[in-house]
């Protein structure tokens, strides 16, 4: 064994009868092979590896086991005598592989069978021991320790596995749209801002002060003026920024898979898109993953509760509302809807506290109340409310909901959507396994509302999804007579109760778009002053189309088992946004804010969050 300096030399080249790998593609002047490439083929090549010390384990003056870390996994090096390694020291390590002593193999390693002996060890760079062990360990430290040292969470197993994972997704992604014939064109980040969506982060000119401009929530706009620039198929990994409350599956600043088709219907968008995300987690996973289901916006209210179902599990919602037509109950006499949720076996797992809580559960959603249900013996129903319901509603109960002895069932007598939601929640809390469990389970929502209730201000309906959302061809008759019934062209894309992206077919006629606008209250003049930059183009010809955008961090960190997408973004920021790594938000100078012809105003009272400088919580 020998300790040297980092040095150049000549590297051994495998010999035939080795198949390729990886190891070999990353062949450079200072490696043969990666660490985690090396097995029971290569015994009797010379190699060498570079990499972190992850381990060290010194057997007396005669031995050293060094287990030696990078991207790929794990490789346990033998040295001769002492070496002065410690964690973290970067070496470049030349040996012969062999096979294991008997019963020293290690069966959790790719490399368990395999040893590297008769080593010369380099040591290209010294190492201070790091704040936290680099291992499964880490999962426990705290998540602003982790991001504080992230340069050295990245060196994980799990952090180096996710980081490839999303790499795997935007490559497959790219490759799948080519036979479409797709041109990927980037669009601007520094844009005019447009507050009706959410809040926005702005940017002050210098060279127009008083003057800003805000950075993009989405390329919306300038996909769509690329269809009317004859584009005709247009795509971009786009970075997306928006100043919002943040929680495990939202960041300041993500990544979309955005596009925008032209000449095209719905069912064009939804098959690119379908193609370009089974590709992606085709790419990623082993698991069979089955095609794309697709359900009506009604149909996941009705079965679901929500608009971005879980269709891993059971638990769906059952009508009830014509079995108590009539009902002398007075909570369910004249209801709206009522519906019910059936628990395989929940009898025994809730007891009366349980009950309670999930009663405050139902109320906190919005419920007037929760009704529930034990099935006992013979099929009978023991509940509070039992004696107040007669014995066709019991039977209909049981019937309705197909429940056997010891099912607990769940009640909610509301308005429609509030029946829905409120057990779509609960079922949801009951049932829903954590991300990475369970089969990967697409489903396309289609047939969304064109608005979603009336604003009670102005006494006009709301718009569902953006004002250029295209109704319907069914429903457009009912937009001056009904318009809460009419159904838009916007459509979302789920994976596992998490909503991926969503989309629409636009409208692409002044007439049609005027009409949508006068039912919103918007005039003409303000129209123009609005969005007169974007209307004016589609009065040179805009083609029919439609787009989609994919969220790119939450699909990564569903295929990757993660339910906290911070896990699959290189440099995220904290909850509150913060980055500790950097110390971003900072201040800037006097002379900088200067130059800008911006002043900064203490707030008038403390603001949420840890930031000095007044960085929203």
């Amino acid at each position: 064994m020998t300790t040297t300096q980092p040095a150049t030399g000549e590297l051994p080249i495998p010999g035939p009868g080795v198949s390729a790998t990886s190891g070999q593609r990353q062949r450079t002047a200072m490696r043969t092979h990666l660490c985690g490439d090396l097995r029971a083929d290569h015994v009797g090549r010379t190699v060498s590896v570079c990499g972190w010390v992850a381990h060290r384990r010194q057997h007396g003056q005669s031995l050293t086991f060094v287990d030696l870390r990078d991207h790929s996994g794990l490789l346990q090096v033998v040295v001769d005598g002492s070496v002065d390694v410690r964690s973290e020291y970067v070496l470049r390590v030349t040996g012969t592989v062999a096979i294991r002593p008997d019963g020293t193999a290690n069966p959790a390693l790719t490399t368990g069978e395999v040893e590297l002996r008769d080593c010369a060890v380099e040591i290209l760079s010294v190492a201070t021991p790091p704040p936290f062990p680099l291992d499964d360990r880490a999962d426990a430290v705290d998540e602003s320790t982790r991001l504080a040292y992230r340069y050295l969470d990245l060196r994980r197993e799990r952090m180096q596995r996710n980081l490839r994972a999303r790499s795997a997704v935007l490559g497959a992604m790219r490759a799948a749209l080519a036979p479409f014939d797709f041109v990927e064109v980037e669009t601007p980040l520094l844009m005019p801002s447009t507050p009706e969506g959410a809040r926005e982060f702005i940017v002050p000119s210098r060279q127009f002060p008083g003057s800003f401009y805000a950075l993009p929530q989405s390329p919306q706009l300038f996909k769509q003026l690329l269809m009317v620039g004859g584009t005709d198929r247009y795509f971009q990994f786009a970075r997306c920024l928006r100043d919002e409350d943040l929680r495990a599956d939202r960041q300041y600043e993500f990544t979309q898979l955005d596009l925008e088709m032209s000449f095209i219907d719905q069912d064009d968008v939804l098959e690119v898109i379908s193609t370009a995300v089974l590709a992606a987690a085709r790419a990623v996973t082993t698991e069979p993953v089955p095609p794309i289901e697709r359900i009506t916006w009604r149909e996941a209210m009705n079965r679901f509760g929500v608009d971005k179902p879980d269709l891993r599990f059971g638990l769906e919602l059952v009508e009830l509302t014509e079995i108590f037509a009539g009902s002398g109950f007075k909570a369910f006499a004249g209801a709206d809807a009522i519906k019910g949720i059936r628990v395989p076996g929940g009898s025994a797992a809730h007891n009366r506290r349980r009950l309670d809580d999930l009663t405050t559960r139902a109320k906190s959603l919005g419920a007037k109340g929760l009704v529930w249900m034990r099935v006992g013996g013979g099929g009978k129903l023991e509940s509070p409310v039992a004696k107040f319901l007669s014995d066709d509603e019991l039977a209909g109960i049981i019937a309705a909901t197909e429940a056997v002895e010891g099912d607990l069932l769940l009640l909610v007598a509301d308005e429609w959507a509030t029946a829905c939601e409120v057990l779509g929640q609960l079922r949801n809390d009951l049932g829903r396994p954590p991300a990475g469990q369970g089969p990967l389970r697409f489903v396309w929502v289609v047939d969304f509302p064109l608005f979603v209730g009336v604003d009670q201000a102005t006494g006009r309906p709301k718009p569902g999804h953006h004002p250029f959302t295209r109704p319907h061809p069914d429903d457009i008759a009912k937009l001056e007579i009904d318009p809460l019934e009419v159904r838009s062209r916007a459509y979302d894309l789920v994976l596992n109760g998490w909503e991926l992206g969503s989309g629409s077919i636009r409208i692409h006629e002044s007439a049609l778009q005027q009409r949508i606008f006068g039912l919103l209250g918007i005039t003409p003049e303000e129209a123009n002053a609005r969005f007169g930059f974007f209307l004016t183009p589609f009065g040179y010809g805009a083609p029919p189309h439609g787009g989609f955008a994919v969220g790119i961090d939450r699909l990564v960190a569903i295929l990757a088992g993660e339910e906290n997408i911070r896990e699959v973004i290189a440099f995220p920021k904290t909850q509150s946004g913060l980055d500790p790594l950097t110390g971003a938000p900072t201040r800037v100078t006097d002379r900088q804010l200067r130059e800008l012809g911006v002043r900064v105003i203490a707030p008038a009272a403390p603001v949420t969050g840890s930031d000095p400088a007044g960085e929203r919580g």
